[in-house]
């Protein structure tokens, strides 16, 4: 049985908490999860204490907000199994206070035109580390404004094309800065979702910086563009991993745990990547000591 490796929970956009995530999971059978919250470690030391308990395996995991300056577009980085997950937090207090700036604008700017108040939309994220827009949809749908978080209401408050638009984008780091603070905390890059913002020529720049591997698999991907960037993967040696970026409620859809999996080969090579690499540096450093060596015996 594969793994779904991006799942949200209510700490960020998502609509479920850790135990029901998990309980979820175990129902359909899968045996392996990545809690990814956005810009958000608090869940991960909990989640694995839980999937214990449920015979789950919940792999530590975090999605990084980015910034895309060149494309003017946004961008997501996944970082899995950081063997120092304590060098990222500075970089996701950053984040969430950006992203605390363009809710607070947002949430204003919401309620001057809708009968909602600021404390109501607040508190439909309750448990949330900020305010997302399924919040901002949550406090409409409560107020009978609307029957649905995605639909016309959402389109005219979040759509850069609508004239009565409410949205603020967030300015976070650069992919290249998200890519390093991954690497220095130990952990394995991965593109997520390169569809979903039209990440392919960024995924083209990120391989030449390190990348360790793209989300092939995730339902903003069609037949041919998974085989699109299974090709991209093979070719240049990155890991290729699957997810449903499941949000409850909050999602797109009806998405639920397992729409999107990484299949058990993928899954292995995630586990066994690190390791693989350790070796790869050392036989890399001990063949440049020898031609050292090698070239002071003829000196």
């Amino acid at each position: 049985m594969g793994a779904d490796l991006h799942c949200h929970t209510r700490l960020s956009d998502g609509s479920m908490g850790i135990d029901s995530l998990i309980v979820l999971a175990k129902k359909q059978g899968i045996q392996t999860i990545s809690i990814t919250d956005h810009d958000c470690l608090a869940g991960n030391v909990r989640a694995k204490r839980i999937g214990e308990q449920h015979d789950v395996r919940v792999l530590p995991g975090v999605e990084l907000s980015a910034t895309d300056h060149e494309r003017n577009s946004r961008a997501h980085l996944i970082c899995y199994l950081p063997d120092s997950p304590d060098r990222l937090e500075g970089l996701c207090r950053r984040n969430l206070l950006e992203s605390k700036k363009s809710s607070q604008y947002m949430i204003l700017k919401t309620s001057l035109q809708y009968p909602v108040t600021s404390d109501f939309i607040i508190k439909c994220a309750t448990g949330s580390t900020g305010v997302y827009k399924q919040h901002i949809m949550h406090a409409m749908m409560e107020s009978g404004l609307t029957d649905r978080i995605y639909g016309d209401l959402y389109k005219q408050l979040f759509d850069a094309n609508s004239q009565n638009n409410v949205l603020r984008e967030s300015n976070y780091p650069s992919p290249k800065e998200i890519l390093e603070a991954i690497h220095d905390a130990g952990g394995i890059a991965v593109l997520a979702h390169p569809a979903l913002y039209d990440n392919f020529e960024l995924l083209d720049e990120l391989i030449e910086e390190g990348l360790d591997g793209v989300e092939v698999w995730h339902p903003s991907a069609d037949e041919e563009t998974v085989a699109r960037l299974q090709q991209t993967a093979k070719k240049n040696g990155l890991l290729m991993t699957g997810g449903s970026d499941f949000h409850g409620m909050y999602g797109v859809g009806n998405t639920t745990i397992g729409t999107c999996q990484t299949p058990d080969e993928n899954l292995e090579a995630l586990l066994g990547y690190k390791a693989r690499k350790r070796r790869r540096l050392a036989k890399a450093a001990k063949a440049a000591a020898k031609e050292e060596a090698e070239k002071q015996e003829e000196v």
